[in-house]
């Protein structure tokens, strides 16, 4: 085959720094957008973003040749320069979650990451992210989760 056929979609969900709430709610949208002209930017196709304060939900349709590590790095690095040259330092936690999606389950996911504010009234972000190793099926330690 003479071209390469992708759709690789992959919810990636990364925290602030000991899941400190780092993110002002004023800049929230702002940094949302950001993250979308990253993608653009770096043909890394953003197709949702979502948070709260102490993490960030990103959709992305990931392209051949950009492992999910490299995306990752990608936007972490250039949204926390973005959030420290609007008056507010933040730091990344290392790690991230990465789980595939379903072209069939896209609008739901897509759903689900713009609004986030209303998952959290019921939800933290821990027993959400416990609850996306769960149902992805991504075997961890309890422990070793959060660090």
């Amino acid at each position: 085959m003479a071209h390469k056929y992708v759709n690789v979609l992959v919810h990636v969900v990364f925290s602030t720094k000991e899941r400190r709430n780092l993110i002002p709610q004023e800049l929230q949208r702002n940094l949302w957008k950001y993250i979308e002209g990253i993608g653009v930017n770096c043909r890394i196709p953003v197709l949702a973003v979502g948070g709260m304060p102490n993490h960030v939900h990103i959709l992305i349709a990931l392209p051949s040749d950009v492992s999910v590590a490299k995306a990752v790095q990608t936007f972490k690095a250039n949204s926390s320069r973005w959030i420290g040259e609007h008056g507010t330092r933040c730091a990344w936690q290392e790690g991230y979650g990465a789980f595939s999606v379903s072209a069939s389950n896209l609008g739901p996911v897509k759903d689900y990451l713009r609004h986030q504010p209303e998952h959290h009234a019921k939800r933290s972000f821990e027993d959400e992210l416990i609850a996306l190793l769960r149902k992805s099926g991504v075997m961890y330690e309890e422990s070793e989760v959060f660090g």
